[in-house]
């Protein structure tokens, strides 16, 4: 077993040697993959905890990740996956929350019309999407209203389901002008002030995402598409906006959300008129949302309180020699002695025992892979 690992890990080490011009950071190339790193949290050193995304050419995440697919790099020198000092998990399981906003157009034009009623159609599917998420995660709601911000916040972060159903249902679509770019970078801003990386009632947030419900007209934002879309773009932490474009007269405006997700790391749904299968999309996000992977690894980097450098790689499937990478830094930090930090240090220590001779690289660094050749 111990070759047939090292083996595909030393063709994954010729691929990253290769450079990133192949498919390039966090995007996937026709008929492949890609994977974006988001977060690290090094606040349990010398434990360090690297959240990642990961989609294929349809956009949608890589299922199944293990230890097998997954190589790790630390200031240039490779992790021995044999020596078992890191670990992959798949958020889906854990207790980490993730945070979303709720962009919904309650402009008139969204109202009923001749029997059909989309905008009733958002509203349950903003409802379902609320009802797919895990108990710890947490939803705000903006509907894009007449006001002075040209937003009304209808529900800030809130994890209970049925107050934020309730608030979803009081939502009237009578709004005369859509400020759309003004409430997307509303949304954006509440995700970039959420706390990201804090802890809240139990659970830590690491991310932030946005859900658009609209046909993508825009009338009167203080803010335009090309600065929304460079904001998008130099934010420290992606935050992925998920485009649901939908009308019952006039699709010339779609494009604009699509720009708006392809910049972003989201995806834009072309709903059109057929509104009914909204509910379908939104359970796709949360499943998306709910599908990041989490490896833990454990450094050998003496607390010197600076930033390091650290690579993840991942192969899918395993054995199939399709390769991508992403890369992140981490600082060696002393966490805090309080006695919860304490306990879940002890945890870590037990899952990932430190190596005796203190070395989790490949013994033979320059000389090869181990195991190619003989056992």
């Amino acid at each position: 077993m111990r070759r047939g690992v090292l083996l595909s890990f030393a063709a994954m080490l010729l691929a990253v040697s290769a450079g990133a011009s192949a498919q390039g950071y966090g995007f996937a190339a026709p008929g492949g993959y890609g994977i974006k790193i988001y977060k690290t949290n090094y606040s349990l050193y010398p434990f360090v905890q690297v959240y990642l995304r990961t989609f294929d050419a349809e956009m949608q995440p890589l299922v199944n990740l293990n230890e097998r697919n997954i190589g790790l790099m630390v200031k240039g020198k490779t992790y021995d996956p044999i020596k078992r000092q890191y670990g992959v998990q798949s958020i889906r399981q854990r207790e980490e929350a993730t945070r979303s906003v709720l962009v919904i157009d309650a402009s008139g034009s969204m109202a009923a019309s001749q029997g059909r009623n989309p905008f009733d159609d958002a509203l349950r599917a903003a409802v379902r999407f609320i009802e797919s998420k895990r108990p710890q995660d947490e939803v705000a709601v903006l509907a894009i209203r007449d006001t002075k911000d040209g937003y009304e916040v209808v529900s800030q972060f809130e994890r209970d389901e049925r107050a934020l159903a309730r608030r979803i249902a009081d939502i009237r679509a009578d709004a005369m002008q859509t400020r759309l770019y003004d409430s997307i970078g509303a949304a954006l801003q509440m995700c970039a002030m959420s706390a990201q990386g804090s802890v809240r009632g139990g659970n830590y947030i690491v991310s932030c995402s946005i859900v658009v419900m609209s046909d993508g007209k825009d009338e009167g934002s203080s803010v335009g598409r090309d600065e929304l879309m460079a904001r998008i773009t130099n934010m420290p932490i992606p935050v992925p906006i998920y485009s649901l474009a939908y009308s019952r007269t006039d699709p010339t405006w779609f494009r604009n959300l699509e720009a708006l997700s392809k910049n972003s790391f989201g995806i834009y749904y072309n709903v059109g008129e057929t509104t009914e299968q909204m509910q379908r999309i939104v359970e796709s996000i949360q499943n998306i949302l709910q599908s990041d992977y989490v490896v833990t690894f454990r450094s050998y980097i003496p607390v010197d309180g600076e930033r390091h450098s650290m690579k993840i790689g991942v192969e899918y499937p395993s054995g199939s020699g399709k390769y991508v990478y992403d890369d992140a830094t981490f600082e060696a930090i002393q966490p805090p002695p309080v006695p919860e930090v304490m306990e879940m240090l002890r945890q870590l220590d037990r899952k990932i025992p430190a190596v005796p001779d203190g070395n989790p690289f490949w013994d033979t660094p320059g000389m090869g892979v181990p195991g190619v050749g003989g056992e």
